[in-house]
């Protein structure tokens, strides 16, 4: 059996806890909006009311493009596009007060529709501007310039792309700003931040080192690393490699600890060392389990350096990146280095817009290099010719880890082994704290897609659909969306079947992480732990997904009719099961048992729980207050990075200390002081 790697506990846990975050709003119960016609090139200037709804209508033929954005500097707004048969199109929700894009693809003739509401009932003056509606383009390279149409323009971070087929570049194009503060323009000559893409070299690195006889992928890490503690269960090189070494994952364990990377918090490469030293055990058996992990690349990167006794940088500089003539590429040891001509990354926040981000300190091995879509290209066309190290090493790359328990991860030194849509590929994504980054390759129809971009905001299908729109003849069509079950009709669903789907349930990856759904009326709504309530629409009898988020839920039935889970689709396919039993709700005295002082010595760091109003929330001096919620006797969840406590008592039944994880770091005990 594979397993996905997006199932990982970390990969998938992370992804879903983090689902809705940017796309709370409050939607209208009313079924019907007036609408007033809009027309291309025109700007309409309009006021929006606390739970006010506006409708704008086109009437647009079939294989139509549209590009549209509202000013929401005075109001935050969410966009909601429909087709002709009410279906929703896409919705858009930008977590910023900057302008808000919107675009979308006309499949039959017929009048669309496009509503604007206020997020969280907030009211001010807004404007929309339709500013492209033209023919959807067949020709490839103008099919790609619609798509990106969110990414031009002077005010907005930017983006570089590319395409190959056999060796050749087919398509590049640059779009926005590699700097914002100069107005300097993103090119295909920027040097862009590739975040975890970056793995792929750590682990061509060993593998090249281990053909050369100079380290085994099969070495105990404390050869190397004499230091680090004996947990009874060896630890190579290839469960670092691997994702499955047990180690806990450095930058998830630090955020526990109040160390905001967001804000450009320092870390030294030798605090990875003392993390491994301070860890009480394993988090799980090597080889166990697959754990998205960027310790375990940290610390290979140091075994590069401790082997051959040059500093990684400049031994990938002279072993890999010269001979492979990427003469743009470098590893950023430090984010203090100066990278020529690169890009600044950019995050958005709701009340700035566009703010600069620091990279991620003490992220070389894992993270950290910087090059350019043309450098890269020649690294794909590597993995064809072999020419720096041999066949032998690039095979090794590609074979994917087997757990212990035989089944495959589909993830081989640095690279995920995937299928899209019929086609191998080797692929590795990345994402520092705002450069986003894709790296594919097809092997079977020797094509490449790279994606680059210096936007926290940029759209992580972009590499899919590049690939889609360059390569499609080669893929298998595509199948059916769950979403579009033949002619349903969501006005015909009948609300009071809902009440058999409606309640708890609780995702397997994620214990305790609950989502909930209730109806009022004919308005369907689901709330995840800790997340706001946000509308759903039936997309058959038992398929829904969210109006504002790129996610879908399928309910499951038994042979008596009877829902007895669901599965969420959403960055996977992630199963979680119906909870009968009403939720938790501690007691008073309870709440007042659990408060106090609580501190771990793993972190050295403290925590405190305070109960206001009958809900417990904790604190930590450098995090916002985090509110937690009870889903189990002595088990809460809350926000990142205390995703669940659990709490532990002693053997008179004494509150005695708790456990947090979330999802990468696991198990993490503090004491009750």
């Amino acid at each position: 059996m594979k397993i996905k790697s997006t199932l990982s506990r970390l990969a998938a846990a992370g992804s879903v806890l983090l689902m809705m975050l940017t796309a709370s709003s409050s939607f209208s119960e009313e079924k019907s909006v007036p609408a007033s016609p809009i027309k291309a090139g025109r700007t309409v200037s309009a006021v929006l009311e606390p739970e006010q709804t506006h409708a704008y209508t086109l009437t647009l033929k079939k294989d139509r493009f549209v590009y549209g954005e509202v000013d929401q500097s005075d109001v935050d707004v969410v966009v909601t596009v429909s087709g002709p048969d009410g279906k929703i199109l896409g919705a858009f929700n930008m977590p910023a007060r900057i302008t808000e894009s919107f675009q979308f693809d006309t499949e039959t003739e017929g009048e669309y529709r496009i509503e604007i509401k206020p997020f969280e009932d907030q009211s001010g003056p807004y404007t929309i501007t339709i500013l492209r509606l033209e023919a959807k383009a067949a020709d490839p390279k103008k099919r790609v310039n619609q798509l990106m149409a969110a990414y031009i323009g002077s005010g907005k971070p930017g983006a570089a792309l590319a395409v190959l087929k056999d060796g050749k570049m087919i398509f590049a194009k640059a779009y926005g700003m590699a700097n914002l503060t100069y107005r300097i323009p993103f090119t295909l000559e920027t040097p862009n931040n590739i975040g975890s893409s970056s793995k792929q070299f750590t682990g061509f690195a060993v593998a090249l080192l281990e053909k050369q006889g100079k380290l085994s992928l099969d070495d105990d890490i404390r050869k190397y690393f004499p230091e680090l503690p004996d947990f009874g269960k060896t630890v190579t090189l290839r469960h670092l490699a691997s994702h499955t070494s047990g180690y806990r994952e450095y930058i998830n364990l630090l955020a526990m600890a109040g160390r905001r990377f967001e804000e450009g918090d320092y870390i030294k490469r030798d605090e990875i060392i003392d993390i491994v030293k301070n860890q009480p055990e394993l988090q799980n058996n090597p080889g166990d389990e697959f754990n998205y992990n960027n310790t375990g690349f940290a610390l290979l990167a140091m075994v590069v350096e401790r082997v051959t006794e040059q500093k990684f940088p400049e031994w990938m500089r002279d072993n890999v990146f010269g001979p492979l003539g990427m003469t743009r590429t470098v590893v950023r040891g430090n984010p203090n280095r100066i990278v020529p001509n690169s890009s600044t990354g950019y995050t958005l926040t709701r009340e700035e817009g566009f703010r600069e981000a620091r990279d991620i300190f003490a992220s070389t091995g894992a993270g950290g290099i910087y090059a350019t879509v043309g450098d890269l290209a020649k690294w794909i066309n590597h993995f064809k010719t072999a020419e720096a190290g041999g066949r032998e090493v690039m095979d090794r790359m590609f074979e994917p880890f087997v757990l212990n328990s035989g089944d495959t991860t589909g993830y081989g030194l640095g690279l995920f082994i995937d299928t899209h849509r019929g086609l191998k590929r080797i692929q590795h994504g990345g994402a520092d704290i705002a450069h986003r980054s894709m790296v594919a390759y097809y092997p079977e129809i020797d094509a490449g897609v790279i994606t680059q971009s210096n936007n926290a905001a940029f759209s992580g299908g972009m590499a899919d659909a590049l690939a889609e729109i360059f390569f499609g003849e080669f893929m298998e069509p595509e199948k059916e969306k769950d979403d579009e079950p033949g002619e349903f009709n969501p006005e015909e669903y009948d609300p009071e079947e809902f009440d058999k789907l409606a309640g708890r349930y609780e995702l397997e990856i994620a214990p305790g992480f609950i989502l909930t759904f209730t109806r009022e009326e004919d308005t369907f709504y689901c709330q995840a732990t800790n997340q706001p309530r946000l509308q759903i629409v039936p997309t058959s009898d038992s398929t829904f997904k969210w109006l504002v988020v790129d996610a879908g839920i399928t309910f499951h039935r038994n042979q008596e009719n009877e829902v007895e889970s669901l599965t969420l689709h959403q960055n996977g396919h992630h199963k979680a099961r119906r909870l009968m039993e009403e939720p938790w709700k501690p007691s008073r005295e309870e709440f007042e048992a659990y408060k106090g002082r609580y501190f771990c010595d793993e972190l050295e760091t403290f925590y405190t729980l305070a109960a206001d109003d009958s809900v417990l929330v904790i604190r930590h001096r450098r995090l916002n207050d985090m509110k937690l919620v009870p889903s189990k006797k002595d088990m809460f969840n809350s926000v990142f990075p205390v995703s669940e406590l659990v709490f532990i008592r002693d053997e008179a039944g004494r509150v005695s200390g708790f456990k947090i994880s979330n999802g990468r770091a696991r198990d993490v005990l503090f004491k009750k002081h």
